[in-house]
């Protein structure tokens, strides 16, 4: 899951040779070419020790570990019987990460992929609509630069729960529901670049191999392996007028604790979607003292708790899916409380910063949060701030520095480029987490 600033590391894509020849054989060390007849816990666990093996180096994005990792998943897709989506060469999704890697230094283009496969619906009128269930796949690599150890140095940060641990929850649901399709089609994602701010699903949502109008909705998994207390956190519950009475119906009998959380912009792939009105749901078991660290590894997983977290997001999934209408999507009013125990205290605007516009002079944003200062003042998604109270805005970096001179309830003037014309707004900032 993305810290609020990314900056990491990165070695280029080995090339899309290396992703054929791991998909071409099957051998007997080959783990991703194996589907159990019954999966449990210890099935979940395996896989989640396989991605975060100091082997896959972290995953970064740009990596042979993570190229590795995609390698993986794409096999384990053929394996379970999931589709090719028309339109894309493969599994294998490919694009450029052009990310920020350090303040001052020029945007690195990082050749990388997403992993897409694809389970056709049963149903005639609805199969060609979608349910988009998806995980990041890379994490932080060997880089201290946005983890939060950076006395551990170079040392592997391997993500066992940020995010193996997702991408096991999205191929179990692909093997259940490859055994028992539902009627509308499901769409499984795998993100690169989520660590990079968003960059994967941002580049998945501009050139999307199946009409953005179809998706019912999108089902987000980031950060699902360290179930405790039985509680489980749901964001975007607000973001259809369907979804928390869904959502209460396939919980019930679970055991767990469900935390509703209405709104669909957060530090995760969800994000991208929702500015692009689409329902999401976000599952997530909350923060841990292992997060953006070295010591994110398997041994600290519950993958008792990851089955159970499954088990109701398959239900929640099944009801998307073969329900007769469409939901009713609807923007989710949100107070800065709601932004996630991840954000610091403080000043609050609500801007979501399009982190794949590192080239773009200024912050452009991707959207903004519903009834935040930022949505009263009058900002919108695909402006660019270009200054902030009076200082120059050339990068976040700039940004963030102009936002942190002011303090809650102070009223600022925010000039955006929108359709290539300057406009000064006014805002009065609020207080994060208050």
């Amino acid at each position: 899951m993305i810290p609020t600033i990314r900056t990491t590391s990165a070695r280029l894509l080995v090339g899309g040779a290396l992703i054929l020849s791991a998909c071409s054989s099957r051998t007997a060390e080959d783990p991703a070419r194996v589907v159990p007849a019954n999966v449990g816990a210890a099935e979940l666990r395996a896989d989640i020790a396989w991605l975060s093996a100091d082997a896959r180096l972290g995953r970064a994005t740009g990596t042979p570990g993570l190229d590795s990792a995609a390698a993986f998943v794409a096999r384990r897709h053929a394996a379970l019987g999931a589709k090719t989506v028309p339109g894309l060469s493969g599994y294998m999704q490919p694009f450029t990460a052009n990310a920020i890697l350090a303040r001052g230094v020029p945007p690195s283009a990082l050749p990388t992929q997403n992993v897409v496969a694809m389970i056709a619906g049963t149903d005639a009128a609805l199969a060609s609509q979608y349910v988009v269930i998806g995980a990041h796949l890379d994490h932080l690599g060997r880089s201290s630069a946005s983890a939060l150890d950076p006395e551990a140095g170079n040392a592997i940060r391997n993500g066992a729960d940020d995010n193996a641990s997702g991408t096991v929850a999205v191929l179990e649901l692909a093997r259940r529901l490859a055994l028992k399709p539902t009627k509308r089609s499901i769409i499984l994602v795998h993100f690169s670049g989520e660590e990079l701010g968003l960059l994967g699903s941002q580049y998945f949502v501009e050139h999307s191999p199946v009409p953005l109008a179809n998706v019912q909705a999108m089902v987000n998994f980031d950060m699902v392996g360290r179930l405790k207390n039985d509680r489980l956190i749901v964001y975007g519950v607000g973001t259809a007028a369907e979804l928390p009475a869904l959502m209460d119906s396939v919980s019930a009998g679970s055991g767990l604790a469900l935390n509703k959380v209405p709104d669909g912009i957060g530090p995760s792939d969800h994000a991208s979607f929702y500015t692009k009105d689409m329902p999401v749901l976000h599952f997530f078991t909350d923060i841990h003292d292992d997060y953006h660290r070295a010591t994110d590894d398997v041994e600290r997983i519950n993958a008792d708790g990851l089955l159970r977290v499954v088990n109701v997001a398959e239900k929640a999934v099944r009801a998307l899916a073969d329900r007769p209408a469409k939901l009713v999507v609807q923007r989710a009013a949100v107070t800065a409380a709601n932004t996630g125990s991840r954000q610091s205290s403080g000043v609050y605007l609500g801007s979501v910063p399009d982190m794949g516009s590192a080239d773009v002079v200024g912050m452009k944003l991707s959207g903004v949060r519903a009834g935040s200062p930022a949505d009263k003042g009058g900002l919108k998604a695909g402006d660019v701030i270009v200054e902030f109270g009076g200082k120059p805005v050339k990068d976040i970096y700039e940004y963030t520095d102009a936002l942190n001179a002011f303090k809650p309830d102070d009223t600022v003037k925010v000039v955006v480029v929108r359709d290539g014309q300057r406009l000064t707004l006014t805002v009065t900032l609020g207080r994060r987490g208050g």
